[in-house]
């Protein structure tokens, strides 16, 4: 059985052990009256339900399953009580619960592994952060518990940057590093007349409205990360300065570590098409990189300072080479300068 059915079905198995708890039934009986009493009653069975539910899946110790349970066992415990209509109850009940988890991707799925360096001029690049702010990117899913959940893998619940967003941002560091904030003060906040260098455009590709349209050179890999915990927003009132309703942000905290993973893999005679050297389209990438994780941030509601890391480590890894490393990023573009005239690219450091 191929390794994403096998979750599938065990996740199918969860599903099925949370509705022998009955649950179900103590939701529509709590609905069907009216006493309050009983409803109090009915309230602490639903605990005691729930509580009950979570002690039968601890023994489910195979480490896919661990993942399962703290992802679609808990959405769907949370779903159960999330339909009675102690909403407040729902939402402290969530909150207690998956901030005291662990959250890691099966280890058979390979998802944090580089990416294989399959041709001459590939370089596979990853970067070890640990953050110094919250992170936070807002779930799709249209309901949950909480107004403001975070985003998570729809299959292991793991919280994670997709690749997509990690592209988006860094195409725009890049800009930000040829003068897009110049741009945009003398152009009233518009983008009429821009256009990206050819180091970009080799990178990122063109735009896809283009007659021509040409894919850039960069593949970009999603983040994962292993812990939630919540932030508050709490508003207050003009009149009574005092504090309304409190926002909740499901977040990953800071000292959380990451790793962004990118592949720099140019189709054959892509270099010269752009005529772009690869030494400086990676001391750009790189500069455009630090940036993004230590000054700007790579999370929403950046602007109030979330999502700002500190960078642990460079890695990188040619073509049948051995891997490169440094802390620096200064002596991290020596080693790739040196991998890159390994990997039979022109003489040069990476530095411009």
């Amino acid at each position: 059985m191929p390794v994403h059915d096998y979750y599938s079905e065990r996740a199918k198995e969860l599903f099925k052990l949370s509705d022998n708890n009955k649950l179900a039934a103590l939701e529509g009986e709590y609905k069907r009256t009216n006493d309050k009493e009983k409803k109090k009653q009915l309230r602490q069975k639903i605990k005691e339900a729930l509580d009950r539910c979570s002690k039968e899946l601890q023994p489910l110790e195979d480490n896919g399953t661990t993942v399962l349970i703290d992802g679609l066992a808990v959405d769907c415990m949370i779903w159960v009580r999330g339909e009675l209509p102690c909403e407040d109850d729902a939402r402290k009940w969530y909150i207690s619960h998956v901030q005291n988890l662990s959250y890691n991707l099966p280890d058979e799925l390979s998802l944090d592994n580089l990416p294989a360096v399959l041709l001459p001029g590939w370089i596979a690049l990853s970067v070890n952060f640990t953050l110094e702010t919250s992170w936070y990117s807002k779930d799709e899913r249209p309901l949950h518990v909480l107004d403001n959940p975070l985003r998570k893998d729809r299959v292991f619940g793991v919280p994670y940057m997709s690749a997509m967003s990690w592209k988006g941002l860094l195409r725009w560091a890049c800009r930000m590093q040829q003068g897009l904030l110049k741009h945009l003060e003398e152009h009233k906040m518009s983008m009429d007349g821009w256009n990206d260098e050819p180091w970009i455009r080799h990178l990122f590709g063109n735009e896809r409205r283009a007659d021509e349209f040409s894919r850039g050179a960069l593949v970009v890999y999603p983040t994962w990360f292993s812990k939630i915990k919540f932030e508050v927003i709490n508003p207050h009132s003009r009149q009574t300065r005092a504090g309304t309703k409190p926002i909740y942000y499901e977040v990953v905290p800071d000292g959380t570590p990451g790793v962004l993973r990118i592949l720099y893999a140019p189709l054959p005679g892509q270099v010269e098409r752009d005529r772009v050297e690869p030494r400086d389209v990676l001391a750009n990438l790189l500069d455009a990189v630090e940036s993004l994780l230590t000054c700007y941030g790579f999370s929403a509601k950046r602007t109030a300072g979330w999502g700002k890391a500190k960078i642990e480590k460079w890695h990188g890894t040619g073509f049948n080479q051995p891997p490169v490393e440094n802390g620096t990023i200064q002596e991290f573009k020596e080693r790739l300068g040196a991998l890159l005239v390994q990997s039979g690219q022109p003489e040069g450091s990476v530095n411009k």
